[in-house]
């Protein structure tokens, strides 16, 4: 698996490097074409939920052209990701806009023209596990190359993220803003939320009358090789339960390389409005369910090495809630939070983490590029 990201590492930087940027010098002789929009992903083959806000509003603009450009680049062949990537930076030499919400290749590739505006959504808020170059399991310091250059503008949820995620990201000055992140956006609309709660119960009306639970872990290792940490845990504590109704929510990354594995197929954000307890570990899932103001438990069976291998940007102690490590500690960390909590508590995570969203965001994010 090493071998194999290595060479998978030295194949992105010749692409940084050699491939893509000769195809942007080929298509960027003609004029920017003054109002069109690219919503680009390499990690999903449709619009990801973290875009989807800031599409929809970019949509209702009759002045504005859109394009979407979505690859998942670990499951397609060689010969298709070449052919898409052609036609990306074709579109992308001339693009007025262009949105992503993730590390984005073709767009840190090369020096792009002063007419392009790129805007990095970014899919998640809130400071939790080290990212980016803080990180060498995303980032291995032998990578040649910015992966996240060319940026106009990284949006963030809180003020208190900026700094970090300036350094982490290697942003230049005033690149980082706390404009906060479009994607939770729709977790202020009442109607949205009020169709989640009854798109879960008619799917599971043996869920009624009891405390919902949503176990939604990050993965360990790389999205080449993903772990799942707690799961034995976890069964243990809720298995012959009646009182809680228990919804497995797994990584992405996981679930891809576990096609067999039936996990709920409701995406996560509609699932927040609905649980009354969240369970995670190190993923930024938190954040948006800090919306809601309701409690949840982070359960942590490998903590001790997790903290020396990776670790976190604020003390994990420093959220509102229980640290569960052992199937013990998890069961009595559950019987509490969901009784005991304090909204209070809640409430001040979310302004620390998330306190530039408001339903709003989209709106700020566009007055900030001169989109009207």
């Amino acid at each position: 698996m090493k071998i194999t990201y290595f060479l998978r590492q030295i194949a992105k930087m010749g692409m940084q490097h050699i491939y893509l940027p000769a195809l942007y010098w080929i298509y960027k002789g003609k004029k920017i074409r003054k109002g069109s929009v690219i919503f680009a992903d390499a990690h999903h083959n449709e619009l990801p939920f973290s875009m989807k806000c800031m599409y929809d509003e970019i949509k209702k603009r009759d002045n504005l052209t859109v394009e979407e450009f979505y690859l998942d680049f670990q499951k397609c062949s060689y010969f298709k990701l070449l052919g898409w990537l052609n036609k990306l930076m074709k579109s992308y030499a001339t693009a007025n806009y262009v949105f992503i919400c993730d590390n984005f290749l073709p767009v840190s590739s090369c020096k792009k023209r002063k007419g392009t505006k790129v805007v990095q959504l970014w899919h998640s808020g809130g400071l939790m596990k080290k990212a980016g170059y803080d990180c060498e399991d995303a980032i291995p310091k032998y990578y040649k190359g910015n992966v996240f250059a060319n940026y106009d503008l990284f949006t963030v949820s809180s003020k208190n993220c900026v700094e970090i995620i300036k350094n982490s990201m290697h942003q230049p000055d005033g690149v980082v803003k706390a404009t906060g992140i479009s994607r939770s956006d729709i977790y202020f609309d009442e109607k949205y939320n009020e169709n989640c709660v009854r798109e879960f119960y008619d799917k599971y009306p043996q869920a009624k009358d009891k405390k919902i639970v949503l176990w939604a872990p990050t993965f360990r290792g790389t999205a080449d090789n993903p772990q799942l940490v707690g799961e034995k845990e976890i069964d243990a504590v809720f298995e012959n339960n009646n009182e809680y109704f228990l919804i497995k929510k797994l990584h992405p990354h996981f679930e891809n390389k576990n096609k067999d594995r039936v996990t709920c197929d409701i995406p996560s954000d509609k699932l927040l409005p609905v649980c009354d307890l969240l369970i995670t570990d190190y993923s930024s899932i938190v954040f948006d369910y800090l919306a809601y103001k309701k409690p949840f438990v982070l359960f942590t069976p490998d903590y001790d090495e997790y903290m020396k291998t990776r670790g976190c940007y604020v003390p994990y102690e420093s959220y509102p809630t229980t640290v569960a490590k052992t199937e013990e500690e998890l069961l009595d960390a559950v019987a509490f939070e969901i009784s005991n909590r304090k909204t209070k508590d809640l409430c001040e995570a979310f302004e620390f983490h998330m306190g530039a969203c408001d339903g709003k965001s989209t709106q700020r994010i566009l007055k900030a590029i001169g989109i009207k």
